[in-house]
């Protein structure tokens, strides 16, 4: 049995910790926070996500708060126009083998601690900020800011996109500001009209903005985020911001769209920042997980979902003897690299080419989108959704 350290007590960290003890080894998780909690709202859950939460044996335990969904939609939020829907029952599900849900984040965290608190091989450590490390050919030791000393076999930087570990690993500086900013706002589903409680995500788009909304907490919420491309170039995290500017980022929404967002109540905001993606996040016996790997803009909604897969994956590597520790994550690197990075490049253009266009570009992204079939949008997704842990071949 090996001890391996992990930076950073978030999803990524803590799905890590459970895939790491589940084949033997000891954990020890290092959070820079008084205390493990998650903060946010809400967080969609592809097929592959759950394949990964299954193999880290909370699977169960994360479907219980989660919503089924019935559709994704995707709206002309100035026409109100519905341009195209992707149904996510029976035949999805069928071909994906998991179903595509939504849960709260501190949802999905609580699972995930509550698997690890379980595990007596995962110690849980807080008010431990990892600022650096130093390595030998036998061991790696993360050194926190008060100066307090841990030693292990391996270390995973999963400590965010501001990831401290990789500050020194890949030495890129900091995260690229996106100039987009998000409202977000969870509201109780009793205040929501009943014909407006759709088992859906869905998605309002219009030109430089877009409104997101579906139910999360089993159905008794409903998660609402609006985003603008505003160029924003501030870093904000979290930051109250007054219903009445919220609204007034978005006057060109169609009715229906304006009445949810109308509902919307303490709204905070985010600045969103994402890196390009850089081909090597190992050194030696540390490796980074997650938004320290691979941060990613929220549109194509598979950042947690991505965690998970590297939390299985180098769970899988590392299991057996602790010999050839290094070859190991670089081979975690190497088959991860391809699929993150597309992920993280996807992410970006989805944003540009089909969540905020305008006039002419706006109009040929509906008619491309209108155009097809319920296969065809199947096809489309087959590679992110379908994929299974150790590969990202197509579940069928």
């Amino acid at each position: 049995m090996m001890k391996v350290l992990i930076a950073g007590g978030g999803i990524g960290g803590l799905a890590a910790a459970l895939s790491i003890a589940h084949h033997g080894h000891e954990v020890v998780v290092l959070e820079r926070r008084d205390t493990f909690s998650e903060l946010g709202a809400g967080i969609q859950l592809g097929p592959n996500a759950f394949h990964a939460l299954d193999h880290l044996g909370i699977g169960a335990a994360a479907r219980q708060s989660a919503v089924h969904i019935d559709e994704l939609r995707f709206m002309d939020g100035t026409t109100g126009q519905r341009v195209a829907s992707m149904p996510l029952t029976g035949a999805y599900r069928t071909r994906f083998g998991n179903p595509y849900a939504v849960v709260h984040r501190g949802d999905l965290y609580q699972a995930l601690l509550d698997g690890c608190v379980a595990q007596r091989n995962i110690t849980l450590n807080t008010d431990c900020s990892v600022i650096r490390y130093e390595q030998d050919p036998g061991s790696v030791t993360a050194i926190t800011g008060t100066g307090r000393r841990f030693t292990g076999s391996a270390l995973i930087g999963a400590d965010g996109i501001r990831s401290a570990v990789r500050g020194q690993l890949v030495g890129d500086g900091a995260p690229r500001v996106s100039g987009h900013t998000i409202y977000r706002s969870v509201i109780p589903m009793e205040r929501v009209p009943r014909e407006l409680r759709w088992n859906t995500v869905t998605l309002w788009a219009g030109p430089k903005w877009h409104f997101v909304h579906y139910p999360i907490g089993s159905g008794k919420f409903l998660n609402l985020a609006a985003t603008r491309d505003d160029g924003a170039r501030d870093v904000v995290a979290g930051r109250p911001a007054e219903r009445t500017r919220v609204l007034s980022e978005f006057p060109a929404l169609s009715d229906t769209a304006r009445q949810l967002l109308e509902l919307g109540a303490d709204w905070k905001e985010w600045v969103l920042c994402d890196r390009d993606p850089v081909e090597r996040w190992t050194d030696g016996r540390v490796t980074l997980l997650g938004d320290a790997a691979h941060p990613m803009l929220q549109y194509a909604a598979q950042g947690a979902c991505m965690a998970l897969e590297d939390a299985v994956l180098i769970g899988q590597l590392l299991a057996g003897a602790a010999g050839d520790i290094p070859q190991r994550l670089e081979k975690y690197n190497s088959e991860r690299y391809g699929r993150t990075s597309t992920v993280q490049q996807v992410a970006r253009a989805m944003g540009e080419q089909l969540y905020h266009p305008s006039a002419d570009a706006a109009a040929a992204r509906n008619a491309m989108l209108s155009s097809l079939t319920v296969d065809e949008l199947y096809d489309k997704v087959a590679w992110l959704h379908g994929a299974r842990i150790g590969g990202t071949g197509e579940h069928r």
